[in-house]
């Protein structure tokens, strides 16, 4: 049984580390000393070649054909996460005012979290030491991370869930204290609404004869709350024509992908040539048209390593080409090099070399965009939308890793999750508690016509500063039920 002191500390470590390099890279920009420029670049490397790195090196030694099932288990609570933190999002829009602007892109900020550098971090710092296996649990933790990162990419951009922030900037925008009205008037109607209900249903139990002010009175409520005798709601204030053209790119956060958003062609009157019906195409050729996309986002490095390693896994004679054999890998052969190791474990250890600066300098490229987030004074944060805020930001830190707790004990009980995986329930856990992925700056930056995420920004600050309580807590709860 492990000492509270040790288990708290335990916790607490990797998260000290995470937030200090974070801090790094968040002081560098407030110094002017990690420009833009350099910020893009960083993230562009990271992405397109320390973290795939750090992903083969991981996923080969791990993944066996005894313990390749759990990616089954991983890609149901990646899904249910994403499914989750949507339901929430759509449920805050209900009840509170968003803005305009922010309307689709508060569904992609509850549906998916930051699931590169941090959850990294903090499963490489934990499972380093007791109670866990050292290396060993590393490799698988990072093994679990890719099944759930690659359900990250698939649903945001080949699936379409990053057109949601684009449909942000369709069409003119609306005045926010229209918008903060019309709901005040929706919580009105819901609330004479339902008190007229309950007056329904006391004056069924009681004799309407024996009371007759009070039917009356309920009478009086039904009319006042039949949508028939409401105001109208004036039309739409229409404060500007923001359509977006061409899209500014001033993305410097580090999550940046390599994306290309749609571009924008301008329509001339039509040639005779074009009135004229193009052939239809062959059912293969619509079905390559239609996953042309799909193809495009699996092919980039971040997926296309984790489909390439997989099979180098389970393949025995491929596995034997890089790694030694070892407990959980005996191969019946197994070719050396002159120096006696396989033959290509020279890019074992350049990956291993590699991948082992993704995580510090993606924490440092996430310092430095939210070093970059900026939302105006204290007058501009008593305009912005607290309500859905605060809701978001407590829905995302507090009640998703309540539901993440209660899915893996639920998984772990139908035989799911196999309970003497640690390293699996603990990844799966962790993961409930994130914030929203900084990848959204980016994709708001480019449909925006000003280049901003100013909305996007007060609703992400909130999430990163509790993020180190609710963090904590979670580590510190997951290592007591685990051990």
């Amino acid at each position: 049984m492990i000492s509270a002191g040790a288990l708290i500390w335990t916790s607490v470590r990797p998260l000290i580390r995470t937030f200090l390099t974070i801090g790094a890279g968040f002081a560098l920009t407030k110094a002017d000393l990690f420009p833009l420029e350099a910020a893009r670049g960083a993230g562009q490397i990271v992405l397109h070649i320390f973290m795939p790195c750090l992903l083969f090196s991981r996923i080969v030694p791990a993944f066996t054909p005894d313990n390749v099932g759990t990616l089954g288990p991983v890609t149901l609570v990646g899904v249910l996460y994403g499914v989750l933190g949507i339901l929430l999002a759509f449920a805050i829009k209900q009840v509170f005012w968003v803005p305009h602007r922010f309307r689709w892109g508060i569904i992609v900020a509850g549906g998916w979290g930051n699931y590169g550098d941090i959850p990294t971090a903090i499963a490489l710092g934990v499972t380093a030491s007791a109670p866990f296996n050292g290396v060993e649990d590393q490799n698988l933790a990072v093994a679990y991370i890719a099944g759930l990162l690659l359900v990250f990419f698939v649903t945001l951009f080949p699936m379409g869930g990053y057109l949601l922030v684009a449909k942000d900037y369709d069409g003119p925008d609306i005045e926010s204290d229209y918008l903060r009205e019309r709901m005040h008037r929706r919580r009105t109607r819901v609330a004479n609404a339902a008190i007229a209900h309950l007056r329904r249903l006391r004056g069924k139990s009681t004799s309407s004869a024996a009371h007759p002010e009070s039917a009356e009175d309920e009478k009086m409520g039904d009319e006042r709350s039949s949508p028939s005798t409401q105001p109208r709601e004036p039309s739409e204030r229409i404060v500007s024509c923001a359509t977006s053209t061409a899209p500014t790119v001033v993305a410097d956060e580090r999550d940046m992908l390599s994306f290309t958003p749609p571009t924008h062609t301008v329509r001339f009157m039509p040639s005779l040539t074009s009135l004229t019906p193009s052939p239809r195409l062959s059912r293969p050729r619509r079905i390559l048209r239609r996953a042309r996309p799909l193809l495009a986002q699996l092919i980039k490095p971040a997926p296309l390593t984790i489909i390439l390693a997989l099979p180098i896994a389970l393949v025995a004679p491929l596995k034997a080409l890089f790694l030694p054999p070892s407990a959980s890998f005996t191969p019946r052969f197994h070719p050396t090099a002159p120096d006696g190791q396989p033959p290509l474990a020279f890019m074992m250890d350049t990956a291993s070399f590699a991948g082992a600066a993704s995580v510090p300098l993606g924490l440092v490229c996430l310092g430095s965009a939210l070093a970059r987030l900026t939302i105006g004074g204290s007058d501009n944060w008593a305009r912005m939308p607290l309500g859905a805020i605060g809701a978001l930001a407590v829905g995302k830190m507090i009640i998703s890793p309540v539901f993440g707790v209660l899915l893996v004990k639920g998984l772990v009980h139908s035989g799911m999750i196999d309970r003497n995986d640690k390293v699996l329930q603990f990844v799966c856990i962790i993961f409930s508690g994130l914030p929203t992925a900084t990848t959204q700056v980016f994709l708001t930056q480019v449909y925006s016509t000003t280049g901003s995420a100013e909305h996007l920004s007060a609703f992400l600050i909130p999430q990163y500063l509790l993020m180190f309580l609710t963090m904590t807590a979670l580590t510190v709860y997951t290592l007591n039920s685990l051990f």
